[in-house]
């Protein structure tokens, strides 16, 4: 009997390499190969080095294969969806010059805050790129690189994002997306194309970027000999352009020009992100005008502290995570890394309101409590840059998508029902970024649109949790303490 085509989305995030291979006939999700990457730093520094990106990518694939028992000539297409905003420097033989500097790393804040007054302030920036510079963007990164590293800056004949440096290793071909583009900092969403006045500003010859293809699901190239022989495939399976873990995830979902817009979405992971998928661009300072990878938009707003945070906290106190209770008076801004939304870079932990009959399960519930708030308020400002009231009856009883490891937490997903009072929808599928890649695999194979294959396959079904009774008291509550430690949180 002969094997049914498969596709395959690669999801490289900070942490791990997942590749999903996927039924490209009905989205089946036949097995999840996993290889785990090394971050290393201290302080404010996160690297990673994106050679190990491209052995855990061939690991990962072997491992899904062996898994789904499907043969490599079964494979019709391939995409990666990659961390964001990360620097990755590259030699003219296409080797990383260094360690690439990642999202989280927060060293180049100064420099974020430098080039926002260099371009004439949040509002200029706003115009023309949709985003106002924070520590996470690759502009601030370049930057940085080039005041304390110039002579490696002055040797670099590439710069790529994680997903182009993996997407030019299957392919051999330089090429971006809109939606990944969209978060370096030079890249305009409203012309498509990147902003010549702020490469000038940033000293940064545009021949060493790539180019950028009119969506994610476009076609790059094809698996090289090189790849192929490297991977175990066959050469010449059609790769496509791929796009930022954000805005695959999006795909992954159904989320799109072509499917349900407006709608909002958190994701617990080890960073907490809110974004919506909608025909409006953005152009608010607290919130990433961030281009989707179909030509639509897609703002977003990014906290760094989520589910690594409380499980710190968890460990600190010896306890299971799911072993939490209300705060009961208590707030914990759980700010372990800086803050990114709201912007905070050099911020610490705050705890406030501890009394002799606190106990260490509302000690961590206040944990929940200071993160789910953080990505809620986030949320907030994400639709109000979609042109929606966040106060608005009909807009706040809107279901929330929440996605990530942490809706599958009894005490997130309880927690979250509790500060938003909206009804939740949870999905069924768990590798949204990877099957949101696979969408775009398939479009690169057969020319459709990806979010409509994405929409057939169902992926971004699921149960839906009722409402909650908001408890207004601990948003209350910790909005004040909020406001009130903002000179103590900026460090």
């Amino acid at each position: 009997m002969a094997q049914r085509p498969v596709v395959v989305g690669i999801d490289s995030s900070t942490q791990s390499t997942k590749a999903a291979v996927v039924a490209a006939e009905d989205g089946a999700l036949l097995a999840v190969g996993r290889a785990p990457h090394t971050v290393t730093g201290e302080g404010g520094a996160r690297e990673s080095d994106p050679e190990e990106w491209w052995s855990a990518l061939g690991r990962a694939l072997a491992d899904g294969l062996r898994q789904a028992a499907v043969p490599p000539a079964a494979v019709t297409g391939i995409a990666v969806a990659g961390q964001q905003h990360g620097l990755v420097t590259l030699d003219p033989a296409g080797r990383p010059l260094r360690p690439a500097l990642l999202w989280n790393d927060t060293r180049s804040a100064p420099q974020a805050g430098a080039l926002t007054e260099a371009l004439g302030g949040p509002d200029a920036w706003l115009a023309r790129t949709g985003s106002v510079p924070v520590a996470a963007v690759t502009a601030a990164k370049w930057q940085w690189l080039q005041e304390y590293e110039p002579a490696l800056a002055a040797r670099t004949a590439a710069v790529r994002l994680p997903h182009d440096f993996l997407t030019e290793r299957l392919t051999g071909a330089a090429v971006t997306d809109p939606g990944d583009a969209s978060g370096t900092g030079w890249y305009d969403p409203a012309k498509s194309d990147y902003d010549p006045g702020i490469l000038a500003l940033l000293g940064l010859d545009p021949a060493l970027l790539p180019a950028v293809a009119p969506t994610g699901g476009t076609r790059a190239g094809t698996l090289t000999r090189a790849a192929a022989e490297a991977l175990g495939l066959p050469a010449g399976i059609p790769v496509a352009a791929g796009t930022g873990d954000n805005m695959a995830a999006a795909v992954g979902l159904g989320l799109g020009t072509a499917g349900l817009l407006d709608h909002p979405v958190v994701s617990l992971g080890t960073s907490g992100t809110v974004f919506a998928a909608t025909r409006t661009r953005a152009t608010s300072p607290g919130v990433s005008g961030f281009a989707a990878t179909d030509g639509g938009h897609l703002p977003l707003g990014c906290t760094l502290n989520c589910t690594l945070a409380v499980d710190r906290i968890a460990t600190l106190l010896g306890l299971d995570r799911e072993a939490a209770a209300p705060g009961d008076g208590l707030v914990l801004l759980p700010y372990l890394d800086g803050e990114r939304t709201p912007d905070l870079p050099h911020a610490t932990g705050l705890l406030t309101g501890l009394r002799h009959a606190t106990t260490p399960q509302a000690l961590l519930g206040a944990a929940y409590e200071g993160a789910v708030f953080t990505v809620l308020r986030a949320l907030d400002d994400v639709l109000a840059a979609c042109g929606l009231d966040p106060a608005d009856p009909a807009v706040r009883d809107r279901p929330l998508r929440l996605v990530g490891g942490g809706a599958r937490g009894r005490a997130w997903t309880e927690t979250v029902r509790r500060l938003s009072g909206r009804p939740l929808v949870v999905p069924a599928a768990t590798e949204l970024v990877a099957l949101g890649a696979a969408a775009l695999a398939a479009a690169a194979a057969t020319g459709d649109d990806p979010v409509a294959q994405a929409r057939a396959w169902g992926t971004g079904e699921g149960e839906t949790l009722p409402a909650l009774p908001r408890d207004t008291a601990t948003w209350d509550r910790i909005a004040r303490v909020l406001d009130r430690a903002d000179p103590l949180l900026a460090g």
